[in-house]
């Protein structure tokens, strides 16, 4: 097993920076979308949106992820619908707006891969730009985070969302390779367009083109990607994969969303141990907790 290990470091962000490692961050995820799995159309209503981002700052988080896409995969109850930019920004920057209004101070992080959104989103003052395509679904959005200094989170996404079910499990090595090498892909990418390391964080990308059980192997090998020399971080909560391992404990099928928290805080707990610095989740009160327990077992060691 690779040792537990978190190296110190500062993430330069737009207009400032957050240092990475001594605690674990944790990032609040506010989706203003009708079809996120787990909370799809709670908080469309930019009001809504705003309280609740409001309401995970006041319970600890340190960054709000706010997300006005869907990504959610094919299931039984259908796919994420696509949209344009115009309406992710209509949905996205009142948003931003608002929480900055009331709170100057918050760090935001705009969930999105698409250039022009990212811009947008960052002249209304998001620090952060979160894109779960790792630079490869829109050719401009390196240059648009390159141009604006931002701290940038790169996801490793295999294939897009519509081709996740059709994919074949990949054996355990060749599927913490085709990570590390996508995730190299993209810092690649990144620092041919003018990003600079000190930018960029990386996610692993769990659930996105990864089967059920190759999650654990992610999870398990999770520290193998701080070979690539920039921290990590960890977006577990509430996923599938997690859902299905419960299913003996639901009379067969997968837990509900609903019932996923518990195994949520497990599996972050678990990330946190394997190098990840910062955790994005849906429940920041639990997960404040959580890490306050895994970053002291850190600081033990």
């Amino acid at each position: 097993m690779t040792p537990l290990t978190r190296t110190v470091s500062n993430w330069k962000l737009r207009t400032g920076s957050l240092e990475l490692g001594r605690r674990t961050l944790v990032m609040g995820v506010v989706n203003i979308t009708p079809d996120s799995f787990s909370d799809g159309g709670n908080f469309l209503d930019p009001q809504a949106a705003i309280a609740h981002g409001l309401l995970l700052l006041d319970e600890g988080a340190d960054i709000l992820d706010l997300g006005a896409e869907s990504t959610r995969p094919g299931s039984l109850a259908g796919t994420a619908t696509a949209i344009s930019a115009d309406e992710e920004q209509a949905r996205l920057l009142p948003v931003i707006g608002g929480i900055l209004a009331a709170r100057p101070g918050a760090l935001i992080s705009a969930d999105t891969y698409k250039s022009a959104t990212a811009r947008a989103a960052l002249a209304t003052g998001a620090e952060i730009v979160n894109d779960v395509s790792g630079f490869s679904w829109d050719k401009a959005m390196a240059a648009v985070c390159a141009e604006s200094g931002a701290g940038i989170v790169l996801m490793h996404s295999r294939g897009r969302p519509d081709e996740w079910r059709g994919q074949e499990k990949l054996p355990t090595d060749a599927l913490m390779n085709t990570i590390l090498t996508g995730l190299a892909s993209s810092i690649e990418t990144a620092k041919q367009e003018g990003v600079k390391a000190e930018n960029i964080v990386l996610d692993p990308g769990y659930g996105f083109g990864k089967k059920f059980d190759e999650n654990y192997t992610l999870l398990a090998r999770q520290a193998e990607l701080l070979a690539l020399g920039r921290p990590l971080l960890a977006g577990v909560s509430r996923k599938s994969f997690l859902g299905h391992t419960l299913s003996p404990l639901h009379g067969g099928e997968p837990a509900p969303v609903t019932a996923r928290e518990t195994a949520s805080i497990a599996a972050l707990v678990a990330a946190i141990l394997h190098g990840a610095s910062i955790v994005r989740v849906h429940d920041v009160r639990v997960a404040v907790d959580a890490a306050c327990i895994a970053d002291a077992i850190l600081a033990a060691r």
